[in-house]
């Protein structure tokens, strides 16, 4: 564990600390002199690496340079696209930071406090109001906020694995240290903080598990592939574009004395430009922004903007019980009495009234009012055993579940036997469980061997109203379900059963098999599993990860937080403990189950929408990487200025592409989001290209002037890509059909308006030139539909595979 100078004068502190906490004055002195827990963390991305990721990016350097290259030889008309990726930086920018806010805000609104002794009484403060010396008040399910010094333990268990990567649980005793970021598991305890705000352990290691890290996003990482290739191909494209665009100017020499390497450069600056996907960043930006910030108003904190596509992809959804199925307002049913013993009632009123005492044992308080003298000694509730101690004059008194406290299966105790067929006579009708048994004393935290069972206790859970209609969601959705609790496996079951679920029986976690193997055997014939440690919930979902499925885990309790980090997609309740909603990729604030279809409606929104729009995107990439090429290799002029293109892009994707991203799309998500949209982009790029470099060669072949041809082969690449974004528009909507009529008059518009006219350099063309723009787009139309009949046969073929291979993860024994 690391250590640091405060840490030698640890003991001589808590050797005058007082058991009163600091006093007003002593955290007055230390607010005064810094030594406060605050530290700045944005629970988002922050606003630097917002406008990095806008604007300080290859692709932007690549554009400002052509930019400035256009400014410098007077060419500033054909710099249209220097305002145009400016703009797509500043509305990236902007939508982040909107949705960042929104975010922020809700996170400050749902922070985790701490507890201190202050003045003599227990006070919860903000993580930031924590101070050096503080006494802090550790217990299960808390997230220790500081550095610190064990001066109590009453079984403290702390989970470091956020900081180390151990899931062990470590027991903790005077003197020891507790860092920040770990979670305290069992019993409780008291610290006195040593380390404090950006000294502390989990803030020098940036508390990278609480926050912003990065879930898997097959759109985000697809894009970086194709950012990546398309890198790689500028330089030498544009070189070899460069000495075709010379050598049409009549070669290196005469071109640099006559000046027309001017044009040639403007025409290598347009081939360049053109094969940069800038767009393509900016819709998937915005389109995680809007999602992320149209979820907040649900209700639902999106910790990282891509985990909105994230649940999308989910194919099987692990969830705990108490507070997602059930809504964790445990009520008392009753008391069934096994044993004579006197003074049960009124241990189970001490029970009730402990200010660590968990829902169920909260219940008890207002039917058991016996008062309880103070007990000897406790042992406190550990999630690994499943039950407390609580040790008076006249015994031990141990509660907990009765397969737990009396875990044999065959007794001749005709007082166990009673136990253990009641138990599972009420468990199976969906009550919980426990026992409270008396015997004598031990001193290693076991349940005494002379223990008799002497009342069982039932408690009720009230279902949530909206759980059936999710979970019947999700199975028409075909996403299966798990349901993973720490309850008695028949309880669960039987909840299970009330909320539409097939589950005859649960299956008792204690009996897991250590097999992998086996594990998923085990794992695909159930669906309700009970009696389940939290290492257990992690185990089943890291062997369903290693079985090639892709999970969602839900839950509340500390006990949930090690499963929910490992998830794909971690779901957490905000009423659950904060060290559970501080490692969820998604925190449902009201605690409303029935918000997670939204979530999945929203995120394949998102996947199906940028999978229509990067295919709009990557086309343009292919059809100018391959014009590049096609013109460098045959020494022809290139066709088009920077700002006619510009022009076109407009219409035919950027303006399109902003509307189509945010429409509403309910379409089921396939892997291979990458393959489908280049088997579209690049058979319909080459088809583009065919048709533009037969056209250039035929006009040149006709001696049409170089404007003329220009102009054609702008005409000729706008009403294709019109047609393209008709294709990918299909079926074709009322508002589509709006979006695209508005770009046929901007058509029209750039064609007939004389101010328009001159600017782009069109002029009218000639009859040849009208011949040939008209086969050349038809025959391109043409090729276009027949890329788009194979391309959905290919996407056909990917969803019957996807199909098969889900039925094949899905497949259930029998």
């Amino acid at each position: 564990m690391p250590e640091d100078k405060h840490h030698s004068h640890a003991a001589v502190r808590l050797a005058g600390a007082s058991a009163q906490g600091l006093s007003t004055s002593e955290v007055a002195e230390r607010v005064a002199a810094g030594q406060t827990n605050a530290f700045a963390q944005d629970t988002s991305r922050s606003v630097w690496s917002i406008v990095r990721a806008n604007v300080l990016t290859l692709f932007n350097g690549i554009i400002l340079a052509c930019f400035v290259v256009l400014f410098a030889i007077g060419r500033w008309q054909d710099a249209l696209f220097g305002f145009s990726a400016v703009a797509n930086a500043v509305i990236g920018s902007v939508q982040e930071y909107r949705a960042k806010r929104a975010l922020d805000r809700l996170a400050l609104l749902n922070a985790p406090h701490a507890r201190v002794m202050r003045d003599g009484a227990e006070a919860e403060i903000a993580l930031d109001d924590v101070v050096l010396d503080d006494s802090l008040i550790l217990r299960a399910g808390d997230q220790v906020p500081a550095d610190g010094v064990v001066t109590g333990s009453r079984g403290l268990q702390v989970d470091e694995s956020m900081l180390t990567g151990e899931s062990d649980p470590v027991e903790k005793s005077d003197g020891e240290r507790v860092l920040s970021g770990s979670v305290v598991v069992a019993g409780e305890g008291s610290a006195a903080v040593d380390r404090v705000g950006a000294d502390s352990f989990a803030n020098s290691l940036a508390a990278e598990a609480k926050r912003f890290s990065l879930v898997a996003s097959e759109l985000r990482s697809s894009i970086d592939r194709v950012l990546k290739w398309v890198t790689w191909f500028v330089g030498p494209v544009a070189l070899l574009v460069l000495n075709a665009q010379m050598i049409a100017q009549g070669g290196w020499a005469e071109a640099s004395a006559s000046g027309a390497w001017r044009d040639a450069a403007t025409a290598t600056i347009a081939a360049v430009v053109a094969m940069v996907p800038l767009g393509l960043v900016l819709m998937t930006s915005i389109t995680f922004a809007v999602g992320a910030v149209k979820l907040a108003r649900q209700q639902v904190l999106v910790q990282e903007l891509p985990a909105v596509e994230g649940l999308a992809r989910v194919d099987i959804i692990c969830l705990d019980k108490t507070g997602t199925l059930t809504q964790g307002d445990i009520v008392f049913d009753a008391a069934h009495p096994l044993t004579a013993r006197p003074g049960w009632e009124s241990v189970l009123s001490w029970y009730g009234v402990q200010k660590d005492a968990n829902a169920t044992a909260r219940s008890l308080a207002g039917h058991f009012n016996e008062p309880a003298g103070l007990p000897l000694d406790r042992v406190p509730f550990s999630s690994a055993r499943k039950w407390s101690a609580v040790i008076f004059d006249d015994g031990m008194w141990v509660l907990g579940g009765p397969e737990m406290v009396f875990p044999a299966r065959e007794s001749t105790d005709p007082v166990l036997r009673q136990l253990a067929a009641q138990a599972v006579e009420l468990a199976a009708t969906g009550r919980r469980t426990l026992v409270l048994a008396h015997g004598t004393p031990t001193s290693d935290e076991t349940v005494p061997a002379d223990a008799v069972p002497v009342v069982l206790l039932t408690f009720k859970e009230n279902i949530r109203p909206d759980a059936a209609e999710t979970l019947t969601y999700f199975a028409a959705q075909d996403v299966d379900v798990r349901i993973i609790s720490g309850d008695n496996p028949q309880t669960v079951a039987a909840i299970a059963r009330e909320v539409g679920l097939d589950a005859p029986h649960g299956f008792d976690a204690r009996e897991l098999p250590d097999d992998e193997q086996e594990l998923m055997e085990v794992i695909n014939s159930n669906v309700v599993f009970g009696r389940v440690s939290p290492d257990q919930k992690k185990r089943i979902v890291v062997a369903l990860k290693a079985a090639g499925r892709t999970v969602a885990m839900t839950g509340d309790g500390v006990n949930d937080a090690l499963a929910i980090k490992e998830a794909d997609i971690g779901v957490a309740m905000n009423s659950g403990a904060a060290a559970t909603k501080a490692v969820a990729r998604l925190v449902l604030l009201d605690g409303k189950f029935s918000h997670l279809p939204s979530v999945v409606a929203e995120g394949r929104q998102v996947i199906a929408n940028i999978e229509r729009v990067s295919m709009l995107f990557l086309t343009k990439t292919a059809y100018a990487t391959f014009l590049a090429i096609a013109f460098g290799i045959l020494l022809l002029p290139f066709p088009f200025l920077p700002r006619q293109l510009s022009v076109t892009d407009g219409l035919t994707i950027g303006i399109p592409a902003f509307f189509l991203a945010l429409l509403p799309n309910a379409q089921r998500y396939i892997p291979g989001f990458l393959r489908r949209s280049l088997t579209f982009a690049v058979p319909a790029g080459v088809a583009v290209t065919l048709g533009l470099a037969s056209y250039a060669r035929l006009a040149a072949n006709l001696q049409i002037p170089e404007a003329e041809i220009r102009t054609g082969s702008t005409l000729i690449l706008t009403i294709i890509g019109i047609w393209i974004l008709v294709v990918l528009s299909r079926p074709v909507t009322r508002f589509k059909g709006l979006v695209i009529g508005a770009m046929m008059i901007g058509l029209i518009l750039v064609y007939s308006v004389p101010i328009a006219r001159d600017f782009l350099q069109f002029t009218d063309p000639t009859l040849p030139t009208a011949l040939l723009v008209l086969g050349t787009s038809v025959a391109c139309i043409a090729l276009i539909e027949i890329v788009r009949f194979v391309h959905r046969r290919v996407a056909y073929r990917d969803a019957q595979e996807a199909l098969h291979h889900r039925v094949s993860n899905q497949r259930v024994s029998k």
